[in-house]
């Protein structure tokens, strides 16, 4: 069994600041950096913010384009995660696009939460940096 992530910010009173942030995730903060660039480079009326959810008892970071959600980040430990939902619409969208197939299978096989399914990627490295840019693309076009 694969060993549960430890989120960073669990507690509610203490807020997840830049320097905070950047002091947990050390040398992956130039991909948190190239992302966030991107993001707000390429696409129109991109924001994000931190809010804390009683749900998961944490910190979440969410990217939103207007009313939509791209996706949600967490902290981990020397790390941040990334996840995106998507509904059935989005499939052979993602099915024909250059996603690695492990992402594909990933998405295709994941856990239905009502119409929607995620894709969530533990963010290590550059190539990693290029997942969530088509994954971005693929969410800002669907409707």
């Amino acid at each position: 069994m694969a060993e549960k992530e430890k989120f960073m910010f669990p507690d509610r009173n203490v807020f997840p600041t830049d320097d905070l942030i950047f002091s947990i995730i050390g040398e992956k903060k130039t991909l948190w950096d190239h992302i966030m660039q991107y993001a707000s480079d390429n696409y129109k009326d991109i924001s994000g913010i931190w809010n804390y959810y009683n749900d998961g008892k944490q910190w979440l970071f969410k990217l939103t384009q207007k009313k939509k959600t791209i996706f949600w980040a967490a902290i981990l430990e020397d790390t941040f995660r990334i996840t995106f939902y998507f509904g059935d619409k989005a499939e052979p969208v993602i099915e024909a696009s250059e996603l690695p197939d492990s992402v594909k299978h990933d998405f295709k096989t994941g856990k239905r939460y009502g119409k929607i399914r995620a894709i969530s990627l533990k963010i290590n490295k550059t190539s990693d940096i290029e997942i969530v840019k088509t994954l971005i693309a693929i969410k800002s076009k669907i409707k």
